[in-house]
């Protein structure tokens, strides 16, 4: 697509004329954001219109992702990149007086997702648009999505993410494409002609209405759908009946009940209700993303005979698993399929990711409130149940220990983990040691059943977002340095080698590296009124709040650092920034209660003048992508410390090392991949090792009370806790001490803190020799091309769902 800059800027003009009726002189920013960013939507849905009709006639396979997550960040940058407009519209702007960093700073992240989850499902999407791969994306249109994060006198405090309050220029409202998802009531069954037929009755009704939204591939014609529900009231009518009588909650009850189910994404699970909201959110998305695809594959084809061969659906962790019984519901129920073909249908087109061992997140739905809530889903998955085990009894005949341990429904629960691995054709894990993991301990009686489901696919990241557009000025020096081959083969970022010990392309890394802290610390300057050094160390550890992810660690060697300080003023240490950012789960208290700890802590030190600025901490408040694309690029330090074994893979340790940060972490997740890419001498490990961690689980033998009384660091650490050294309110720091020791450190925090810290010492006097931190430096962009999503995807396409390119031509 050619567009000239004279074309472009009048059809700008024209935009804010015909949507606000303004001259750009009368115009808002916010007028400019919305003009230009519809400007670039129309571009984007041309070719959206030719794609969505080449995919029908090509008749290829395609796949749809379902995932409770999109974190898909600011779209006007990527959307602008991936369209070869970036420079473009950087020129007709400033002819134009408009800072185009100003319009893009005004659009707000799509509240779609949390972590991690969300982060990988975002970037897949781009690398499926981008590789020509026919690939789609379903999930929740959440209203308020988390939560926006303050912090209040070091508190995090929860605020509703209104990211939807200036609408969202990039979705189309489909409202002819809604269907109806049902809830609660009974099921009827009858005989008909010697077959049985199921009929929901007295179900509460709730209209899914679709809202789509273009997924641009880079610098080609391809645009992919995400497909977002929110949830809406089938019945229109407003109850002036109820509304009369004076009965006004009964007028809208519905209404606003209905509506819940899209509004926040993982409503407080400390709560009963809000547990029954989890649930009602996981079917809702499902069957609504289920009918949708059926409906589509009809259009086309009369016989499902074909469905699995034309449509791979892929659940992202266990909130999707509902899609099991789900296809099968509407493969017996409203196709009139027998059992066996469902079944057959069923378990050929689903493949399923996991995420995690911690046995929290592997979900567990009491059976009375999935019978309850979903009574013909629950009978599904009932004889699913019944089958499987049947199927455990004839391969183990008396081994009843073995199959209530591999029961999808047993101690009253019913097990969705269990069911996915049962309904699937595939099932992956994000590195190397977590599908080891899954295999020899979490799922080793499964892996024993079905061997042949279980591979592994670790995780990527999309570099189009992570370096091409968060760090212009490295992906410049990249450029001018081994040509602009990496942009599309980013594997072949590892021409870089030749240059790591090269003084002057180090020159240049160092001052990108320079200027990118310079505008991270103006921003913590703006916001904080905050005084960083770039000089120093940027120590960066940004993720979800969580006591595996081991924030705690993290604090306690600042603490550590800071208790040497004060006793010799004059220690010789390279002055550190540590910075932190993330988001806890509204009901996590522990977690809570550390972003508190890092605040007190922060406010200690960074008021400290006997210190002399050699130590200063920053908790970044609401984290989000837009704030990454600005961390990640400043940092040096990348701090990837999970207990070994509980980190899946993890994908902020690839946009560090992208960005030329050196890991300081732990032999667990991707990690290990890392370490074996750019090699001993560019990364810095330290602590237990999965197998260890594993065996202290099963065998016992550490005891917290141990390295409390024979480290004197860590009783003074400890101690300072409880002893008024940090102020605050009620001893609440006293939980922290509590749980360390007499929940006997089940993260292994305390065992891991003396190796942590002579760690972290290396890593001091690593930093001091520039040229050979440069080297790493080096060593770990040109390796992590290794890790982006497009090599990831690409191994999804051909080793799980079978797709195959679709090169969309000029409309």
């Amino acid at each position: 697509m050619t567009i000239s800059k004279e074309n472009f800027k009048k059809t700008f003009l024209e935009k804010l004329a015909t949507m606000y009726g303004k001259s750009i002189e009368e115009a808002s920013d916010i007028d400019k954001y919305m003009a230009l960013a519809s400007l670039v939507r129309d571009y984007i849905n041309k070719k959206w219109v030719q794609t969505n009709k080449q995919y029908m006639e090509s008749g290829e396979k395609e796949v749809y992702y379902f995932s409770l997550e999109f974190l898909l960040g600011k779209l006007l940058g990527s959307n602008l990149l991936n369209m070869q407009l970036t420079e473009l519209c950087k020129e007709v702007l400033a002819e134009l007086n408009i800072d185009i960093n100003e319009i893009e700073n005004l659009e707000s992240d799509a509240g779609l997702g949390n972590g991690g989850l969300g982060r990988l499902a975002a970037c897949f999407l781009d690398s499926l648009a981008s590789l020509h791969l026919p690939g789609h994306g379903c999930g929740i249109r959440y209203k308020y999505g988390l939560f926006e994060q303050k912090i209040v006198d070091g508190y995090q405090v929860e605020l509703p993410d209104n990211w939807l309050r200036d609408g969202n220029v990039w979705e189309i409202r489909k409202p002819d494409k809604a269907v109806e998802v049902k809830f609660g009531g009974n099921v009827k069954v009858d005989n008909v002609d010697g077959r049985l037929t199921f009929t929901h009755e007295n179900y509460e009704s709730v209209l899914a209405v679709p809202y789509d939204i273009p997924i641009a591939g880079y610098n080609n014609n391809t645009v992919n759908t995400l497909r977002l529900w929110s949830a809406e009231a089938a019945k229109k009518d407003f109850d002036f009946s109820s509304f009369s009588r004076g009965d006004y909650m009964k007028a809208v009850k519905y209404k606003y009940s209905v509506e819940a189910i899209s509004q926040v994404l993982y409503p407080d699970d400390s709560y009963y209700e809000n547990r029954v909201l989890r649930l009602k959110q996981q079917y809702f998305f499902v069957s609504a993303g289920l009918q949708s695809i059926v409906r589509r594959y009809k259009k086309k084809y009369k016989s499902f005979s074909h469905f699995s061969d034309k449509i791979a659906i892929h659940i992202n962790d266990t909130h999707p698993t509902l899609a099991i019984p789900e296809l099968m519901r509407i493969l017996m129920d409203e196709e009139g399929m027998g059992w066996d073909d469902a079944w057959k249908i069923t378990t050929n087109a689903i493949s399923y990711t996991n995420h995690t061992i911690m046995s929290e997140a592997l979900e567990k739905w009491p059976i009375e409130t999935l019978r309850s809530l979903l009574p013909r889903i629950y009978m599904i998955i009932h004889e699913i149940n019944e089958r499987f085990c049947r199927e455990l009894w004839n391969k183990y005949p008396g081994d009843w220990d073995r199959i209530s341990r591999m029961a999808v429904i047993a101690d009253g629960y019913v097990k969705m983990a269990h069911l996915a691995v049962v309904g699937s054709y595939s099932v992956n894990g994000v590195a190397k040691i977590h599908t080891r993991i899954l295999k020899q301990e979490v799922m080793k009686d499964f892996h024993d059943f079905y061997p042949y489901k279980f591979n592994n696919k670790t995780n990527g990241i999309t570099h189009r977002r992570w370096l091409l557009k968060a760090n212009p000025l490295l992906s410049s020096l990249i450029t001018d340095t081994i040509g602009p081959s990496w942009i599309n083969h980013p594997w072949d970022l590892i021409n870089l080698i030749k240059y790591a010990d090269n003084s002057s392309f180090q020159d240049e890394l160092a001052k990108i590296k320079l200027q990118n802290k310079s505008s991270l610390a103006k921003l913590i300057k703006d916001k904080y009124n905050l005084d960083i050094d770039i000089h120093s160390i940027f120590d960066v550890q940004v993720k979800r709040i969580h006591a595996y992810k081991r924030q705690l660690l993290n604090v306690f060697h600042i603490m550590d650092l800071y208790n040497r300080v004060r006793e010799n003023p004059y220690l010789d240490i390279t002055p550190r920034t540590f910075i932190f950012g993330g988001k806890a789960a509204p009901g996590y208290y522990l977690a809570k209660l550390t972003i508190k700890l890092i605040n007190t802590l922060a406010s200690v030190i960074n008021n400290d003048k006997t210190i002399q600025d050699k130590i200063k901490v920053v908790f970044l408040e609401n984290y989000s992508v837009s704030l990454a694309e600005m961390v990640f690029p400043a940092s040096d330090v990348s701090e990837q410390i999970s207990t070994a074994s509980k980190e899946a893979s993890g994908t902020g340790n690839m946009k560090f090392m992208m960005n030329g940060a050196v890991t300081i972490g732990t032999l667990d997740g991707a990690n290990i991949e890392i370490k074996d890419e750019v090699g001993n001498d560019n990364i810095f490990i330290f602590g237990l090792t999965a197998d260890e961690v594993l065996n202290f689980y099963h065998y016992g033998g550490y005891n917290a009370w141990d390295i409390y009384n024979s480290d004197s660091r860590v009783k003074t650490i400890l101690n300072q806790l409880i002893n008024g050294f940090l102020p605050n309110a009620n001893d609440e720091f006293k939980n922290i001490f509590n749980y360390l020791l007499y929940n006997n450190d089940e993260f292994f925090v305390l065992k891991d803190f003396s190796a942590y810290v002579d760690t972290q010492n290396r890593l001091d006097h690593r930093f001091r020799n520039k040229s050979k931190w440069l080297t790493m430096g080096v060593h770990n962009i040109a390796h992590s091309g290794k890790f982006s999503s497009d090599g990831t995807i690409n191994e999804y396409a051909v080793g799980i769902w079978k797709i195959k390119p679709v090169f969309i031509s000029e409309e």
